[in-house]
């Protein structure tokens, strides 16, 4: 605190003293309002609006208001939880730590990223790993997924009888897709684990695996029903994600270099 404010300070106590106005008048000069004789700091009303003018919103009247009616509503809420004791329950502790660790790790990215900005060859290099990773065709399958290779096998057969995939799809394990006559949407290889990514790229359009497909979820009976060039976003576009990707590998490096270095017993 400055040697002025201290001495605004000592000044206003010795009114106070003198005028026998109460420590409460003076709390109410930075108070923003009262709700249930509780005041709220108008350093966080100032902080809201501070906020609103960092998100390009011009202070008014009616901003100031509004940051005011937020304020009321956020502690009326606080009021109700400490009611009803929902603050010392175990289950929201733990989340409110969860929380508390996300925002103190996006504020120590924030704060490893200004040490050491992300330079634009490397945002480059990375959407030229993604553009080479995601090929240059994008497919639209369809599967059926089974839990023994047996059923699979059956499954097989009765396609090559002329029983249609659509209806056959209806018995699928992966019932988001069996409704929907086992379509999976336009996606690359990548999409999926391994396995079922590496058979997919070796049918044709109109043609489905003639033997099971195992994966961790059981054996699938694909269908590919077309392809198309696949057209990579611009980097521009994906420039915020790549950020992102940046970041968390850096971060993840930083917590192998701490672990590195700790005393863990």
């Amino acid at each position: 605190m400055s040697n002025a404010r201290i001495s605004r300070l000592l000044a206003t106590l010795s009114i106070a003293a003198v005028t026998g106005l109460a420590p409460a008048a003076l709390v109410a000069a930075e108070t923003a309002v009262t709700v249930n004789n509780k005041p709220i700091p108008k350093a966080k009303l100032d902080a809201m609006l501070k906020q609103a003018a960092r998100e390009g919103q011009k202070d008014s009247p009616e901003l100031q208001a509004a940051a005011k009616e937020e304020l009321i509503g956020r502690e009326l809420l606080l009021q109700e939880v400490d009611k009803r004791g929902l603050g010392n329950s175990e289950e929201v502790k733990t989340a409110l730590e969860a929380a508390r660790l996300q925002i103190l790790a996006a504020a120590l990215v924030q704060d490893m990223t200004k040490k050491k900005p992300i330079k634009d060859d490397e945002i480059k290099a990375e959407y030229e790993q993604i553009k080479t990773a995601a090929g240059d065709k994008e497919y639209h399958p369809r599967h059926i997924l089974l839990e023994t290779e047996d059923q699979a096998k059956a499954t097989i057969e009765q396609l090559k009888k002329g029983t249609k995939f659509e209806d056959l799809a209806k018995q699928s394990k992966d019932t988001g897709s069996a409704s929907n006559g086992g379509d999976l949407g336009w996606t690359t290889p990548r999409a999926f684990v391994k396995e079922f990514g590496e058979a997919l790229t070796k049918l044709g359009n109109g043609k489905f695996t003639d033997t099971p497909v195992k994966t961790q979820f059981g054996y699938h009976v694909i269908r590919l029903d077309e392809t198309r060039p696949l057209k990579v976003p611009a980097l521009e576009e994906l420039k915020p994600r790549i950020v992102q990707s940046i970041q968390r590998r850096r971060l993840a490096q930083l917590q192998q270099e701490l672990r590195a270095k700790a005393v863990i017993k």
